[in-house]
């Protein structure tokens, strides 16, 4: 607890400052952190290289995950440029209005303040969580997970050139000393010290931060995703869509993990659809209606369809048009993500206004959602509850407001 006290006491000064800096300032930190990135490359791939030798059991899921790449530092770097060129989000004016006693009250966006980030197995987050919160003036914390330590912390080193370049304090961006478990504890614990809390991982974790914070939190705990296929649906364009949204990255929360599919188009479409998956190399899990039409196909349970795979097995279930599709979703789904393929707009209609999800598309892969394609810039991360923010995570959801009121010399007497 020393330690999280130090450091969100540093952090909270920094935020005072960093509130207070100028778009320029932060453009350049991220600017120059970028440039770091680039510069840094052959370290970052030899720190990720050591991470990835002292765990050598993962499951090719997790390995993926915590792999860093040429072409993933460069998508890094390329994440804070596009948030640099981004506006600047504190000081906006959200709203004005004017009282039939003359005063004027504004609502103007500003800073969270001292941000805790605990993620797991993608280094990739430790710079986009710390480039979003510094442009939209907050401090963070980080804590990655033991097998990203290394990662991490040569990433973390060219966070800190960037800000040492343009002046802003260290303190700005920090992450977690060593490995020690009890780190993330102490930081579920910092009431008063930390204002948010933002889980990014596997649902054990992001369960054990809802279940302990004594901290706002920020999450979704899992990403349960359907992609609906309709009867009036194109047949080139579903199978088009789903191959992306399944097998495009199989371990992002927006990766579909159940197959909607209208009963009146099944039966030619759904061994489409089923052939185009299995030449990817993926598996199935299929209700009764669905091995009506394929036999061979494996029988899935309850808990299959309740299951968020992150691996390359697709669930798939027969429906009743979008009614049937809706009911399937509110029993399995957990309001992160869900498409419809269809070229009937009243279908479309119907079932954006039926979801709960924080994000519907229409004609549209699944793993759309994601920061960087809403034009965020990056993501700090998916929120799939009711309160402040839903969907991607970007600027100007890590922004609160505050109240400015003008008066003339009103008194309420």
């Amino acid at each position: 607890m020393d330690q999280i006290t130090a450091a969100a006491s540093a952090a909270r000064t920094a935020a005072v400052t960093l509130a207070r800096a100028e778009r320029v300032t932060k453009d350049a930190a991220l600017t120059a952190a970028a440039a770091a990135l680039r510069a840094a490359k052959p370290e970052l791939m030899a720190a990720n290289a050591a991470d990835l030798a002292a765990a050598p059991d993962l499951t090719a899921a997790f390995r993926d995950r915590l792999t860093l790449t040429p072409s993933r530092i460069e998508a890094m770097a390329t994440g804070l440029d596009d948030i640099a060129a981004l506006p600047d989000p504190v000081g906006r004016l959200l709203s004005e209005w004017t009282r039939p006693n003359g005063l004027v009250i504004r609502r103007i966006a500003q800073p969270l303040g001292v941000i805790g980030m605990i993620f797991e197995s993608r280094p990739n987050v430790a710079a986009d969580a710390a480039a979003l919160c510094l442009k939209a003036g907050s401090a963070i914390i980080l804590r990655g997970g033991r097998e990203s330590f290394r990662s991490v912390g040569a990433i973390h080193t060219c966070l800190l050139q960037g800000l040492a370049e343009a002046g802003l304090p260290e303190a700005c961006i920090q992450i977690a000393p060593d490995t020690d478990r009890a780190f993330v504890g102490s930081m579920l614990a910092a009431s008063g010290l930390i204002d948010l809390i933002i889980p990014r991982g596997g649902k054990s974790l992001v369960n054990r931060v809802l279940a302990e914070a004594r901290v706002p939190v920020l999450a979704h705990a899992e990403g349960l995703c359907h992609t609906y296929v309709d009867g009036a649906a194109d047949p080139a364009m579903a199978r088009k869509i789903l191959a992306d949204a399944k097998m495009r990255r199989l371990t992002v929360c927006g990766a579909t993990e159940t197959l909607l599919i209208d009963a009146r188009v099944a039966p030619f479409l759904l061994p489409l659809l089923v052939g185009d998956l299995a030449a990817l190399g993926c598996d199935f899990r299929a209700d009764a209606r669905a091995r009506a039409i394929i036999p061979a196909l494996p029988a899935a349970t309850d808990d299959d369809f309740a299951t968020e795979w992150l691996d390359a097995i697709l669930n798939i279930a027969v429906v009743d048009g979008v009614a049937g599709a809706l009911s399937h979703i509110r029993r399995f789904g957990s309001e992160h993500t869900e498409a419809i393929v269809t070229e009937d707009e009243a279908a479309a209609t119907a079932f954006l206004d039926g979801l709960d999800a924080a994000v519907g598309l229409w004609n549209a892969s699944t793993q759309f959602c994601d920061g960087g394609e809403f034009g965020f810039g990056a993501e700090i991360g998916i929120a799939t509850g009711r309160l402040h923010a839903r969907g991607p995570v970007g600027l100007e959801q890590l922004c609160t407001f505050r109240y400015q009121v003008v008066g003339t010399g009103q008194v309420r007497g």
